[in-house]
């Protein structure tokens, strides 16, 4: 039988336990909020910016004469890994790791461990790769004060990396948010540009004829660094939103979690209470008896 006191105190820690995980879920809630306000206003522009450059490369092959449309052989790539400052997320991290060995394991198993790169964005994913080495940079800082700026200077540094040829391929692994319950993963090739990757719709599937001004060739060659620039903003806000719903799940479960075990620790406590007083009750009355025997 339990002691009274040790039950006392689970009931005790456990119930401050609830507490703290349902503050985290109303946090989380909050910043949800915003990040998925966030999240549903770049869509639009990230996919219209994606319309006008396939509809721009299909006819002027634009992506072919840029210098992040070259396609080489692939001997060296970098990893975009997009995970979260913080745990308690549910297996939101996990599965960006899992994502990124899937990645390696079936598209890049014949190169060298040495020849793969990773950009880690996100404490989470910087300490996972630190420790296995190869990383590049520290972006630890991006989702402290979250915006265009601090994602830019990544987005550059990998393109400035394929542009000198240090990578030949620059690929992003990131959860994608759906709604609150579900997050997926997604992996998406930054560079070389794959125009054919975009969605088909009646624009993009029309012989769209665009006037250019001044110069056509200019307009191409700034909106196709501003196109990637964004493509890996759109996913760390993504991957914020998603952050903050498996989080926002996570503690709820959490809760839900801590509030059974408080019904069964407070049933065992009452039933130890009760044998506890039956067997005083017992030994008075075997006292009582033994007393009047006597």
């Amino acid at each position: 039988m339990a002691n009274l006191k040790e039950v006392r105190n689970r009931i005790q820690s456990v119930s401050s336990t609830q507490q703290i995980t349902k503050a985290m879920k109303m946090v989380a809630a909050a910043k949800l909020r915003r990040a998925q306000d966030n999240i549903i206003r770049m869509r639009p522009y990230a996919q219209r910016l994606n319309t006008i450059l396939a509809n721009l490369t299909r006819n002027a092959d634009a992506a072919a004469d840029s210098e992040f449309g070259v396609v080489r052989e692939v001997r060296k790539v970098l990893v975009i890994a997009i995970t979260s400052d913080r745990g308690l997320a549910g297996a939101f991290n996990s599965n960006v790791f899992k994502g990124v060995n899937a990645l390696i394991a079936e598209r890049y198993a014949s190169l060298p461990a040495a020849s793969i790169s990773v950009m880690a964005i996100g404490k989470k994913a910087h300490d996972y790769y630190t420790r296995k080495g190869n990383i590049v940079g520290n972006y630890t800082h991006v989702f402290a004060k979250l915006s265009f700026e601090t994602v830019r200077a990544a987005a550059e540094v990998a393109m400035d990396g394929f542009r000198a040829g240090t990578y030949d391929e620059v690929v992003m692994v990131y959860n994608e948010f759906r709604n609150v319950a579900t997050q997926v993963i997604r992996t998406e090739q930054l560079l070389p540009l794959v125009p054919v990757g975009a969605p088909a719709t009646a624009e993009t599937t029309a012989n769209v004829d665009y006037l250019f001004e001044p110069v056509k060739q200019d307009i191409v060659q700034t909106l196709i660094p501003q196109s990637i620039k964004i493509q890996l903003y759109k996913a760390v806000l993504e991957s914020n939103a998603s952050e903050h719903g498996a989080r926002m799940t996570a503690m709820d479960k959490a809760t839900d979690n801590a509030g059974e075990l408080l019904k069964a620790l407070k049933l065992t406590y009452n039933r130890t209470r009760q044998a506890a007083i039956t067997t005083e009750i017992l030994e008075i009355v075997g006292g009582a008896e033994a007393l009047a025997a006597g």
